[in-house]
């Protein structure tokens, strides 16, 4: 029986590489998209071959679209990016990435349609976030809806479906989950401001939620290890 196919974007940090995992333990055969858009913390792309590679996935294919020249936003250019920020505090930061999410699914949905795709799986987070609006589930269903009108195979009859299997998580849980699941999150970087060498930073948002979330689970972060 052939697999049900899925486009995952996989960046290479623990949240995709966990919803890509939910992903396959259904059943799909991944076709992993890591985009290369400019992005400070560059290493990430290391993490996403190795994820990519413990997965198992049917091809993974990285995809350059630099949105440094776009600007905006404190991973793509050389604005300061923050550190000790208030995880509770309800102001969107300068690490978003203006529409990110809108163009990576819009380049998902293109690869998905030229692989006979009808599924996509992002790994966003509604919960344990820095508070980015295209995290958030309304955004996700608008998109299911323009994916239906804006391509041929909706056209055509066929539904595409956005998979957000941590929507409704927190960081704990998912971690939870992807340990159920036998993942190996020494492999994953989550870092926006890494040093030179790719070590974190521990201080931005993404290394702060990463640390909560291992605290709450009560597990070790692995990358700490050693």
């Amino acid at each position: 029986m052939t697999k049900m196919r899925a486009v995952v974007l996989l960046s290479g940090g623990l949240d995709s590489y966990t919803a890509a995992a939910e992903a396959r333990a259904q059943g799909f055969a991944l076709y992993a998209l890591t985009l290369q858009y400019g992005q400070r913390h560059a290493r990430e792309l290391e993490s996403a071959r190795a994820v990519a590679k413990a997965l198992g996935v049917e091809r993974h294919l990285e995809l350059a679209i630099d949105l440094r020249a776009i600007g905006g936003s404190s991973l793509t250019t050389n604005a300061v990016v923050p550190h000790d920020r208030d995880l509770g505090a309800t102001d969107i930061p300068s690490t978003y990435v203006p529409a990110r999410n809108t163009i990576f699914l819009s380049l998902a949905l293109g690869w998905a349609e030229v692989v006979g795709a009808r599924d996509i799986v992002i790994g966003v987070n509604a919960l344990d976030y820095s508070g980015y609006p295209d995290c958030r589930p309304e955004f996700i269903a608008a998109f299911e809806r323009l994916a239906d009108l804006a391509t041929r195979a909706g056209v055509e009859g066929a539904r595409f479906r956005i998979h957000t299997p941590l929507i409704t998580l927190t960081k704990a849980g998912i971690i939870r989950r992807g340990l159920a699941l036998g993942l190996d999150y020494g492999l994953t970087h989550s870092c926006y401001d890494p040093a030179p060498e790719g070590r974190p930073c521990g201080r931005c948002d993404s290394c702060a939620l990463r640390a909560k979330g291992f605290r709450e689970a009560g597990a070790p972060d692995p990358l700490l290890l050693g």
